[in-house]
């Protein structure tokens, strides 16, 4: 069965389009800030045309300028050219594609890697309307804290703490019980194979009023922070 248009019905719906395309005025808006996504998870770049128009007959496509090729995802035609996309981001993107004809062409991302990192383009070429969002991928992980042994010189303790799996690379801070900076070397960072960090730092602890110690760790840029606490039993020095 197929089915019959009329020639003028299609001339009609291509106005539409035309009228569409040279009439908008308005501009493609994306977040100010960057977009910060931890690893594993599912995210929105938000995108968007100011004042909503439906572009659900317009070619969306999402694409970062560092890839080849560059295509995240394009939509044209009504469907989604699957073939046209860096291998890395198949099956993990989609559009909100009953909100196109709101103008909403945000883009939704499955199982954020490491590599999703950079700077997207929301781009829709019949408009010429483009506009650039930044996403910034971290990875963090609870820090372990152990007694590692004990001072020979000092009587103290020695606390051990270690956490893997963090990105970008982290510093890691000790606290005493009144939350005051303890004075320790400077921690050991290893970036491991899959490019995320072990950090890693060890403090000798004396006996004072409070037992309870904290290794914090902290990654700014993704403003992300991760503490353990420890409560021991730190024997003074003879006499004391």
């Amino acid at each position: 069965f197929i089915e019959y248009k009329h020639p003028q019905q299609t001339s009609f719906a291509r106005l539409g389009t035309l009228k569409q395309i040279f009439g908008f005025a308005g501009e493609v808006i994306g977040p100010s800030q960057p977009i910060v996504a931890t690893l594993g998870d599912d995210i929105t770049l938000l995108c968007h045309l100011e004042p909503a128009q439906d572009v659900s007959e317009l070619t969306t496509e999402w694409t970062r300028s560092d890839l080849n090729p560059r295509f995240v995802h394009v939509w044209r035609a009504g469907q989604e050219l699957v073939d046209m996309k860096h291998k890395s981001f198949k099956g993990r993107t989609t559009l909100f594609t009953e909100e196109l004809q709101r103008g909403n062409v945000s883009l939704r991302l499955s199982r954020v890697r490491l590599s999703d990192k950079g700077t997207y383009r929301c781009f829709i070429p019949a408009l010429k309307k483009q506009t650039d969002i930044q996403l910034v991928v971290g990875a963090v992980s609870q820090p372990e804290v152990r007694i590692s042994g004990m001072d020979g010189d000092t009587g103290g303790a020695v606390l051990q703490c270690e956490s893997a799996g963090w990105y970008p690379e982290p510093e890691l801070l000790w606290l005493d019980g009144e939350g005051k900076l303890l004075s320790a070397g400077p921690p050991e960072t290893v970036r491991g194979p899959d490019d995320l960090y072990t950090v890693s730092s060890r403090v000798t602890v004396e006996k004072r009023h409070n037992n309870t110690f904290t290794c914090r760790v902290q990654q700014n840029n993704i403003n992300q922070t991760r503490e353990t606490q420890i409560l021991i039993h730190v024997p003074g020095k003879l006499g004391l």
